[in-house]
């Protein structure tokens, strides 16, 4: 039995792993699905504070709290700016690093930096509420822009999509434990149409080959959760815990 942490990426919620989480839980498997602050049901509690290091260190408490050790923690999207956080902030806690289409920062980068050509367009629809610079207003194109075209998931996901803070997307990660967090196993899987530039060479050494792509849209844990649980589900076959 392994223990995972799966973490959301920008304007969404644990809600997104609904149907991955249930097929982890049923082959016997702990899975926790956090919301991040301001996130998902936590929306109605954003306020100016909220940005990466308050998400690392939502996710960071959590292991604390609930007592995780060798924990399986997976980021989607923006989710991978937190979990590269956590693994460094919470190395001992953390057994295996999974990338799931999803940001792979190096020390003082931020989301906007990583991905300029997918975050930077969002800045024009910024808009204020109670001080809070959000961005990703909820819009009917939004499921579309996550690759999902079914309309019953479309409108399911959109009716969930939630706004997201801008600092989230501008804080730059700053890294204090890199040596021991990169040795810590990790594992990408990704879109073949993928919206992150990638070096799948440094990809593959870090990984020791554990890439897997699939022809799908961005959300793929919507769109694909099967094959999504499945290749989580080999990585709890690979050696955990840190080198």
């Amino acid at each position: 039995m392994k223990t995972f942490v799966l973490v959301h990426g920008g304007g969404h919620g644990g809600w997104c792993y609904k149907f991955v989480a249930g097929i982890l839980r049923k082959a016997g498997h702990v899975v926790h699905t956090p919301s991040l602050p301001g996130m998902g049901e936590h929306s109605h509690q954003l306020h100016q504070g909220i940005d990466l290091d308050t998400h690392i260190e939502d996710v960071v408490q959590l292991l604390f709290h609930e007592d995780i050790t060798d924990a399986i923690l997976v980021g989607h999207s923006y989710g991978g700016m937190v979990i590269t956080g956590v693994a460094d902030r919470a190395t001992d806690r953390v057994g295996h690093r999974v990338y799931l289409d999803a940001a792979y920062p190096n020390d003082g980068e931020s989301l906007h930096d990583h991905a300029f050509a997918m975050i930077d367009p969002l800045r024009p629809g910024m808009y204020i509420v109670d001080g809070v610079e959000l961005v990703m207003k909820p819009d009917p194109a939004f499921a579309g822009f996550f690759g999902i075209h079914d309309p019953i998931l479309a409108e399911w996901t959109n009716s969930r999509l939630t706004p997201q803070p801008w600092k989230c997307f501008t804080q730059k990660l700053h890294l204090t434990n890199e040596q021991r967090m990169r040795a810590v196993p990790e594992t990408h899987i990704i879109c073949t149409s993928t919206i992150f530039g990638r070096d799948m060479a440094i990809l593959t050494n870090r990984s020791e080959g554990r890439v897997w792509d699939i022809d799908t849209g961005h959300d793929l844990m919507l769109t694909e959760p099967a094959w999504v649980a499945d290749r989580l589900l080999d990585v709890c076959k690979t050696r955990a815990g840190p080198t």
